[in-house]
């Protein structure tokens, strides 16, 4: 069976259920109503915008365009992690260390998969390689994100704490060594929940998006197994890299807590 169109119609229909969510918001006063119009617009205007790249991308098949738009994705994903900071590093780490370990981490998982897993032809093929990139992305992204903001956020409440075990001798790897696990243990929960429900609970985007388009459930399942792996791989990796990036950024050679390494949070 061939996968079902949809018009600008259907999509309409759906689109009132926008309706009625600002209907409850108003009635509820959540102050929710601009919010949830700006963001539904801009996601229209994104997935359209994206969808005239990605037609063109796929026709050209060009190597440097394909690392072109990978750079772009890696870059605006690098502005997300940054906006959820609470306490931030200063300088150019506030930027380069969650991007940097999101993009070592993502970069080494696709090219494992489309090197040996998937093996497109060539491997660097945009119609494989673009979507499976956006997938671990957004991913590690949200993992990152949560282990920097829980290293730089709870170094700063545990100060006395770590400045006290840091005057008795101990390490930067002992002092903080509770504050790392915890930021570890953070950023990888979300990717340990969403693999513990897959399946009975929910069934992911791209396993749905195949069976609507007509591919083998079974098929469709093996791929699915495939990107959970790879994202849990990379966020696994991403988020190792961060926290320890963070760990060196707010010590120093000499062992010494530098929270003056954290950027003032505004009021």
């Amino acid at each position: 069976m061939p996968p079902i169109e949809l018009s600008v119609s259907d999509l309409a229909i759906a689109a009132s259920l926008l309706l009625v969510n600002g209907l409850l918001s108003w009635r509820l006063a959540l102050n929710l109503e601009r919010a949830l119009a700006v963001s539904a617009v801009r996601m229209v205007v994104q997935l359209v915008l994206v969808g005239l790249v990605l037609k063109q991308l796929f026709a050209l098949g060009s190597p440097m365009l394909t690392l072109g738009v990978a750079l772009v994705m890696v870059g605006f994903a690098g502005q997300e992690i940054l906006a959820r900071q609470e306490r931030r590093l200063a300088g150019w780490w506030a930027y380069g260390l969650g991007t940097g370990a999101m993009a070592f981490a993502a970069a080494a998982v696709m090219l494992l998969a489309l090197t040996t897993a998937v093996r497109p032809d060539p491997w660097w093929d945009p119609r494989y390689a673009i979507p499976l990139l956006g997938m671990v992305l957004g991913n590690t992204m949200s993992g990152v994100g949560l282990a920097l903001n829980t290293l730089t956020s709870l170094a700063s409440r545990e100060r006395a704490a770590i400045e006290a075990r840091l005057a008795l001798g101990a390490t930067r790897w002992q002092a903080l060594g509770t504050v790392h696990r915890q930021a570890l243990r953070t950023g990888m929960m979300p990717i340990v929940n969403a693999m513990a429900a897959t399946g009975l609970v929910s069934l992911p985007g791209m396993m749905t998006g195949q069976i609507l388009g007509g591919v083998d459930p079974q098929e469709a399942v093996k791929y699915q197994i495939l990107i959970m792996f790879l994202i849990a791989g990379s966020t696994g990796l991403g988020v190792l890299a961060a926290s320890v990036g963070g760990v060196y950024r707010l010590t120093d050679a000499r062992h010494r807590l530098r929270l003056d390494h954290l950027k003032v949070p505004k009021n």
